[in-house]
């Protein structure tokens, strides 16, 4: 795939603003006459600016974004990083996704990760479909303060863009995780549809009681997904429906650094910045931009935990008192984060990527007590269905 044919190259005037030399600018690898060789490279971003989805957003939020990302730090550590540009728009919005879905598609296949920026929260459809042709199930990880599972047709495509992920054929979903609702943005038969496909959803109260009870959440997923307007006002007024109430930038940051240490995080995208509705000195460019670098910085701190036979990992054998006769677990010597093995009940070699699920140590000491752990049982009724 010849790349330049899909994208716009950044503003001569946005990349050639004088910065430090420590700045991230000096760090990446920017698409300004010349589209970066793709050797070598662990990420890439993408700038979207379709707003087809609702296009009550304005166009310029991707160049506000990498001006605030461009002046921030280098930070800890190195990976290779190359900014593409903006992609260039199909004739529809349809035409657009398919565009995505190629590019992602083709950048995962050379192992590199991209983060989209900018657009609406409606063309992670085509970050989806890039998993179309992967040969595997695929779990989401979705930041939003609402569900977007409309199914009607005069709403727009940004309210209804979970709803046409989760009926669409080929079937591939596996687990749809969803973060940061609050229930009175919530219709209740949107809940009992996550219920009923054993999907796991943790509400805005839930995360501030205890965020890292969502990380084993955040480590299961393959594809990122974050609306920012599920962050509050105050740090994000751009955000197309921002709240008064939502996460905190730190909050949202702390997300990022969970969801870019997931080894098997493989896409990421950022999207329903508004830059019209931003204040002065654009808050939410820069908590976007502050996002997008502890994600970075997660990254550069991957442990590499994927051989669960390997001497990094402690294996935990729980005789339990009724069916299942026992739960495996694993703890990984690395990072001191747990895993559950859970049988495969369903069609043999579909299941395989997800046979071992993250858990955390109240899984584990769960079973101990001889209960079943509730992701043990929502893992099994989706492998049986």
């Amino acid at each position: 795939m010849d790349l330049k044919l899909f994208f716009d190259a950044i503003d001569e005037k946005l990349a050639s603003e004088a910065l430090p030399n420590d700045s991230l600018f000096n760090f990446i690898y920017v698409n300004q006459h010349k589209m970066p060789e793709k050797e070598g490279l662990d990420i890439a971003i993408i700038g979207l600016n379709e707003i087809r989805g609702n296009n009550t957003i304005d166009t310029s939020g991707t160049e506000q974004i990498r001006k605030k990302l461009y002046s921030l730090k280098k930070g800890v550590g190195s990976c290779n990083i190359a900014d593409l540009g903006n992609l260039r728009n199909g004739p529809s919005r349809e035409e657009t996704v398919v565009r995505i879905k190629e590019v992602v598609f083709h950048l995962m296949e050379d192992n590199i990760l991209p983060i989209l920026i900018g657009g609406t929260h409606d063309l992670d459809f085509g970050q989806y479909l890039a998993y179309e042709n992967q040969e595997k199930l695929v779990s989401i990880l979705n930041v939003d303060s609402r569900f977007d599972l409309e199914d009607e047709k005069e709403v727009s495509a940004n309210a209804k863009h979970i709803h046409k992920i989760f009926t669409h054929e080929p079937n591939y979903l596996f687990n749809y995780n969803h973060l940061a609702h609050q229930s009175y943005l919530v219709n209740p038969s949107a809940l009992k549809v996550m219920e009923q496909l054993n999907f796991q959803s943790f509400r805005l109260g839930e995360i501030r009681e205890d965020l890292k009870r969502a990380e084993p959440l955040i480590r299961e997923a393959d594809m990122l997904t974050f609306d920012i307007s599920s962050i509050r006002n105050q740090y994000c007024p751009g955000g197309s429906q921002s709240e008064v109430f939502g996460l905190t930038g730190e909050e949202a940051c702390q997300i990022c650094w969970y969801a870019g240490m997931n080894d098997k995080l493989s896409s990421a995208g950022f999207y329903e910045y508004d830059p019209k509705k931003d204040i002065e000195g654009q808050p939410t460019a820069m908590t976007m931009a502050v996002m997008i670098w502890y994600f970075i910085e997660g990254f550069k701190n991957r442990k590499g935990e994927k051989g669960f036979q390997t001497n990094d990992f402690l294996k935990y054998i729980v005789s339990m008192d009724s069916a299942p006769e026992t739960i495996v677990f694993y703890k990984s010597q690395l990072s001191e984060k747990w895993w559950m093995e859970v049988p495969n009940n369903a069609r043999k070699g579909v299941y395989d990527r997800n046979f071992i699920i993250p858990c955390d140590f109240s899984d584990y000491e769960k079973a101990t007590k001889g209960e079943v752990p509730d992701r043990w049982i929502s893992t099994v009724a989706k492998t049986s269905s």
